[in-house]
């Protein structure tokens, strides 16, 4: 255990009111694998929040969900373009693969965002039976750089998508963080500018475990309950499941538990500009900071506060906050910091 964690927002606990509602949930009988009238009922208020013209399901995993919804749009003989940062690529131990049998085509893009110029040149073989049709665009909102699309720049990959008979789907294990930092509602992110299947994340912004997928195409994703169990994502006890989003939902949950992981990222940020030796590399969005340090310091800062290298020639580290990252937190790294490069 590490008394602080920038790894990832995934080491934080559950947060109370989560771990609240779930002792809520644990009492009586009730019907399993969602059956039950708290399942149905978050599911309903799920859909009420993206618009009302779509279908919800659980899983356990982000990779999970992931797999599933790329999974219901597709053949063996599709591929998706994603950026080669993207969570299906990377860190996903290419389960959408095993899952699907496509092929992932990953494009090299610096910001990790996607943009229809980069794509347009990948489509002058559709049509063609000797190679992988591209079936669908997945981008990561906030991505892996910690990056926004702009409600401008989501409208354009869909349409583009639209135009070429394929279909844009929406890792949102961050889309909580990415909605407050836009300062618009999910439907606005997501529906609105014509995504056709997304996931709404949870473990990365209060909840111990679950994702919700949204499908904003039902009469194309019908198989998904049958994928769901063969993927082995078919919880049986959902109400702990369902009792979790219940938390999450109400009173706004997502919403504060994002911004304050935002906030403590620009706060740390703020705190790091103009250190000697150390410069940020990207924008700071979300709750995610990507930033060079001196090499000599790093792992001597890694005895004490559990962060990773992003990247290992660069000597560049990413350094998240979560809903329970504290502004002491950030001041004693700092203060750390301070005194390691003296001595470099």
């Amino acid at each position: 255990m590490y008394p602080v964690s920038f790894g990832s927002d995934n080491h934080s606990g559950a947060h109370p009111t989560v771990i609240d509602s779930m002792i809520s949930a644990n009492s009586g009988f009730c019907f399993g694998y969602g059956d039950d009238p708290l399942t149905l009922s978050v599911i309903e208020d799920i859909k009420s929040m993206f618009g009302g013209k779509c279908e919800c399901w659980f899983a356990l995993t982000g990779t999970g969900a992931n797999v599933l919804a790329l999974q219901s749009l597709m053949n063996s003989f599709h591929s998706v373009i994603c950026a080669n940062t993207a969570h299906i690529n990377v860190d996903e131990c290419g389960a959408v693969q095993k899952f699907t049998q496509a092929r992932l085509t990953a494009l090299d893009v610096p910001d990790g965002k996607l943009r229809p110029e980069v794509i347009l040149p990948l489509m002058h073989d559709r049509g063609d039976q000797h190679h992988s049709q591209k079936r669908v665009i997945s981008i990561s909102q906030s991505t892996e750089y910690g990056t926004l699309y702009s409600l401008d720049e989501l409208r354009a990959l869909a349409d583009f998508a639209h135009a070429h008979g394929m279909y844009l789907h929406i890792d949102g294990a961050r889309l909580a963080n990415a909605a407050v930092a836009l300062g618009v509602s999910l439907q606005a992110m997501t529906y609105d500018v014509g995504a056709d299947i997304i996931s709404l994340g949870g473990t990365k912004n209060g909840l111990m475990f679950g994702e919700a997928i949204i499908s904003f195409r039902p009469e194309l994703t019908p198989d998904i309950i049958y994928y769901r169990k063969q993927a082995s994502q078919l919880y049986s006890k959902m109400r702990y499941i369902s009792a979790q989003f219940q938390a999450y939902l109400q009173n706004d949950l997502w919403h504060t538990n994002a911004e304050h992981a935002n906030r403590m990222a620009k706060l740390f940020a703020a705190k790091l500009t103009g250190i000697p030796g150390v410069t940020i590399t990207q924008n700071v969005e979300v709750n995610a900071l990507f930033a060079i340090l001196p090499r000599a310091i790093i792992a001597p800062l890694q005895e004490k506060y559990l962060f990773y290298v992003w990247n290992e020639e660069r000597h560049e580290v990413r350094l998240m906050c979560s809903f329970s990252t504290t502004e002491a937190q950030l001041d004693a790294f700092v203060t750390d910091l301070h005194a390691m490069l003296s001595h470099v």
